[in-house]
């Protein structure tokens, strides 16, 4: 297969869906390197094909076609892809910086991706289901997801202050967890773990090749055990078996199927959706859509419009004002990091449209930036809801505002404006979750 320009093309033998190929995919885009996934490729059909085991013998994916000859093996073929181009950033700028990127695409590998294959495949039937299998799968994987939340407290990436293919590797074997069968519940034990693969997935050469990556909200179920089918050798007999004469009186009564469809009918009944507890809080004077339509229609003499505005509908009793200021900003070294950061908060944020306004400041013309937010909810507290579904919450120290203190009004007043300069200092963006 050709490319374009007549060269011989790189070419992909794997599943779209496949994480292992999402590498060498990624690893291209970052390398600006061409690189063909196959179209149509059937897991257990195109990789049991004679020209297939040509190419790898144990008919595994991915696998690369090159000009060379194929290469098979997910790591081997991410880190050729990668060695295509002369000195590419995604291996570092030195001796060590290129052992370190070794260092952890093996903890990728071995530590991360073993653990979580040995829980995720049996339940879902490939492999045994053992109880004490899985338990020591899950605890090996904490323990190594512990090490990478302590490594990340104090670092962005893996390896010096931008991507490289450890981060590449890694990202893409988390994915396969967080997708599938890692919970928030899971992984809120570990938020720098949480907030790494949430910047790493943002990345746009990450979310071209991965589109919107949602986590899993519940862990596959155990596979029930099947009754073994009786061979139809034993069910063979010289002579058939007759039925019993008594099996005429076991005759259902008349009103036993009523009986089931009654049952049938109560089980499938859709059970009534709980309310939100803030759907079930008095009724407010200020009506958050208006608040929005205002702040959204204000173009000009936005402090007599809007801010005036906010003023004569806010309603304490209501809704609740709160600043929130990140607690690692000293990490914010790298500007489209930072923002693709709190892009990632404002997405993950979308549970509690409905009830909540916010604005999000990244301020500095110079890194590390400083990310600082105020945010409305409906209520007098932060929703409980958001608390427990959005883990970017605890990375933010969070006070209530109190508006009878003139300064801390002024703030609120500064924060929606998007003043600037801010505190003295200018802003780099200024988002809005509306």
């Amino acid at each position: 297969m050709k490319n374009e320009e007549g060269k011989q093309a790189l070419v992909l033998h794997a599943g779209s869906t496949n994480k292992n190929a999402f590498k060498a995919l990624i690893a291209a885009e970052y390398s600006g390197v061409q690189v063909e996934l196959v179209k149509d490729f059937q897991m257990g059909v195109s990789n049991k094909t004679p020209e297939f085991l040509q190419m790898n013998p144990m008919g595994k994916v991915p696998v690369l076609e090159t000009p060379e000859g194929p290469i098979f093996e997910s790591n081997a073929v991410a880190r050729y892809v990668t060695r295509l181009k002369a000195d590419n950033p995604l291996y570092g700028s030195s001796l060590i910086e290129y052992a370190h990127i070794e260092q952890w695409i093996d903890f990728a590998s071995l530590e991360i991706d073993t653990n979580l294959g040995r829980w995720f495949y049996p339940r879902i039937g490939y492999g045994l289901y053992v109880p004490p299998v899985e338990e020591a799968a899950i605890t090996a994987l904490k323990r190594a997801l512990g090490a990478l939340n302590t490594y990340l407290t104090s670092n962005t990436y893996l390896v010096g202050h931008a991507v490289t293919l450890a981060d590449v590797v890694m990202g893409c074997n988390l994915f396969l967890g967080f997708k599938m069968i890692m919970t928030k519940n899971f992984t809120s034990e570990f938020p720098h773990v949480e907030r790494y693969f949430w910047t790493i997935v943002n990345q746009p050469n990450f979310k071209k090749i991965l589109g919107e990556v949602k986590q899993a909200e519940s862990v596959p179920p155990v596979p029930s055990a099947k009754k073994p089918a009786q061979a139809k050798d034993y069910a063979k007999t010289k002579e058939p078996v007759k039925p019993k004469v008594e099996a005429k009186k076991e005759q259902p009564k008349k009103d036993a199927p009523k009986k089931v469809e009654e049952n049938l009918e109560e089980e499938e009944a859709p059970k009534p959706k709980a309310k939100n507890p803030l759907d079930l809080l008095p009724p407010s004077k200020m009506i958050l859509d208006d608040w929005k339509r205002l702040y959204s229609n204000t173009k000009t003499n936005f402090r007599e419009i809007a801010i005036k505005g906010f003023w004569d509908m806010y309603d304490p009793e209501g809704y609740s004002l709160w600043f929130c200021d990140y607690k690692y900003n000293d990490e914010n070294t790298v500007s489209f990091v930072t923002l693709n950061k709190v892009g990632g908060f404002l997405q993950r944020m979308d549970l509690c449209r409905k009830y909540a306004f916010g604005k999000m400041l990244i301020i500095g013309s110079n890194p590390p930036y400083k990310v600082r937010g105020l945010w409305l909810f409906r209520g007098t507290e932060i929703p409980q809801f958001v608390l427990e579904e959005c883990y970017d919450m605890e990375l933010y120290e969070w006070k209530k505002a109190d508006i009878s203190d003139e300064a801390q009004k002024e703030l609120v007043n500064a924060m929606i404006e998007d003043q600037e300069p801010f505190e003295g200092e200018a802003l780099l963006d200024a988002k809005c979750f509306k």
